[in-house]
């Protein structure tokens, strides 16, 4: 086993966080109970504001970034896990709270892991990573609260060509569902179609301030965006239907008002998909498996090296990365 390896370490520079390569070694892990040896991770928005340092991501320093894995059990100290299972982890803290995945290997709670489904390899699943698993979830809870039929009204997915926005559209086409993509780059339409998108909206649309209650138009959608851009959806969504929101990409404030739930019986899902349940995620992960078309996953995802996450930092916190961008931890 490698005595030292190549990590991405979130630490604290002129006062503020920023991500800088440093050397590890296994005996500087965290004592948990899975040793795991890591073959990709993911870069997501979070991820790259850690890194650039423009957002206090990690809550302790020095902090290993990187909030997804997919690898194999080297060592466990749980009956769960043996070494050679291959397995996935989303969430749980990594790279907030906890140590996460830029790096060769990693150790981890047993509770966190789930095992990889046979459908995808362990890059299919980090080209799904969080977002597509967020995705997954915002689906899940539309579905469950019953607003949305395929073929009937539309479905409005926001931030639609990056990571959540990309899946989202798929997984809504492939249960025949009519989907509207809000997107400010019209480069991305011809992706966005093919992923299964039928209708697009401009992005600057929804990001000006509106009434309270709008036109009614959605029959139910998947924000990832926040803010004004919320605000306008809820108050176009129809009666008794529902957005399920998950980011937070144009801003953590909600300048909306009361009026769309107590007139309209709109309802606002959140989605964490952080600390959700292990059934919440087998049964998102079983969604990926049967309904994320493969041509598509490799249509919206490129392998990047770990060691251009630095740029590739920059680039998704400016809205330069479209799809999903795998980390292979090794390079």
């Amino acid at each position: 086993m490698t005595e030292t390896f190549t990590a991405m370490v979130i630490d604290t520079v002129d006062g503020k966080p920023k991500g800088a390569f440093r050397q590890l070694s296994i005996a500087d892990l965290p004592d948990n109970d899975v040793l795991v040896e890591i073959a990709y991770s993911t870069l997501n928005y979070k991820d790259g504001l850690a890194i650039s340092g423009k957002g206090r991501i990690a809550r302790r320093m020095p902090m290993v970034g990187g909030i997804d894995l997919s690898g194999t059990v080297i060592e466990s100290r749980s009956l769960e896990w043996k070494p050679g299972d291959k397995v996935v982890l989303n969430g749980w803290g990594l790279s907030e709270t906890e140590w996460g995945a830029y790096g060769r290997y990693q150790r981890v709670k047993s509770e966190w892991l789930i095992p990889l489904p046979e459908a995808f390899s362990l890059q299919q699943a980090m080209a799904i990573g969080t977002a597509g698993y967020t995705a997954a979830l915002c689906v899940d809870a539309l579905e469950k609260w019953g607003s949305i039929k395929p073929g009937e009204g539309e479905v409005l997915v926001t931030g639609a060509a990056g990571g959540v926005g990309s899946v989202a559209i798929a997984l809504l086409a492939a249960r025949g569902y009519n989907v509207t993509a809000s997107t400010g780059r019209p480069e991305t339409h011809d992706y966005l179609a093919f992923l299964g998108a039928t209708t697009f909206i401009d992005r600057a649309t929804l990001a000006e301030k509106g009434g309270p209650l709008q036109r009614e138009r959605w029959t139910g959608g998947i924000d990832s965006v926040g803010s004004t851009t919320l605000a306008n959806a809820l108050s176009q969504t129809v009666h008794g239907c529902a957005i399920a929101c998950c980011g937070l990409a144009g801003g953590a404030d909600l300048p909306a008002t009361v009026l769309p739930h107590i007139l309209r019986a709109v309802t606002l899902i959140g989605i964490d998909s952080v600390i959700a349940t292990r059934q919440q995620r087998l049964s998102a992960w079983a969604r990926l498996a049967r309904d994320m078309d493969k041509g598509k996953l490799d249509s919206m995802t490129t392998v990047e090296p770990m060691s251009k996450l630095p740029q590739l930092a920059e680039d998704i916190v400016a809205g330069k990365i479209r799809g999903r961008a795998v980390i292979d931890v090794n390079g």
